[in-house]
């Protein structure tokens, strides 16, 4: 773990998933900030013991970055899980195949376990301001009290650098998406921490949407 500046830490961490048939890296970046008299953990994962005392709650940058959220017993900020209508779209699945399916994506946040909070673009609680990505549920989280953004699998550095990840959708290109993201140079960016790859700066945020 390291303090990047005063009231934010970073860490990574082996995802527990993680095979060798996966595209991207093993090591998965979690962040605690302290936003007002809150500490956030973002998309945590083997938080280190004297963050996990201070923190208040849990923000995911998408459904599928849950991670230790279960185990935390913090409330839980997210955007929400994929319907069975979203991987028609997304990946263009045979809708005969996966009508009627849910998402194991937060099941049991949905079901009830647990304090659930679930939100798309737009503003969310702690002063956030949240923007889609690829999709609606994968997002870059703007936090303009320390001039950063936390970012999703939208904005990720698989191992080439930070990029634009589109995973396998069908419905948009990286085209759309540095459209859809590129209202984010207008804002003071100093601090750019993606959930997968090491924390950058606004350079290499201006070299992917430029």
């Amino acid at each position: 773990m390291r303090e990047l500046r005063p009231g934010v830490w970073h860490w990574r961490s082996p995802h527990p998933d993680w095979d060798e048939e996966q595209w991207w890296p093993a090591l998965v970046s979690s962040y605690a900030i302290e936003l007002g008299d809150d500490v956030i953990l973002f998309d945590p994962l083997s938080v280190p013991a004297e963050l996990r005392e201070r923190a208040t709650a849990v923000v995911l940058s998408a459904p599928y970055h849950e991670r230790d959220a279960r185990r935390l017993g913090l409330p839980v900020y997210t955007p929400p899980a994929d319907t069975w209508q979203d991987w028609v779209e997304k990946f263009g699945i045979d809708p005969d195949r996966v009508r009627g399916m849910e998402s194991e994506d937060l099941a049991w946040l949905r079901a009830g376990e647990g304090e659930g909070h679930f939100h798309g673009p737009g503003p969310w609680p702690f002063g956030i301001t949240a923007y889609a990505g690829r999709e609606d549920n994968d997002l870059v989280l703007w936090l303009p009290s320390i001039n950063a953004i936390v970012a999703g699998d939208s904005l990720a550095d698989f191992g080439d650098g930070l990029d634009i990840q589109l995973g396998g959708r069908k419905h948009v290109t990286r085209d759309d998406v540095v459209r859809r993201l590129r209202p984010l140079l207008d804002l003071p960016i100093e601090l750019v921490l993606p959930a997968h790859g090491e924390p950058t700066d606004r350079a290499a945020l201006e070299r992917v949407l430029s």
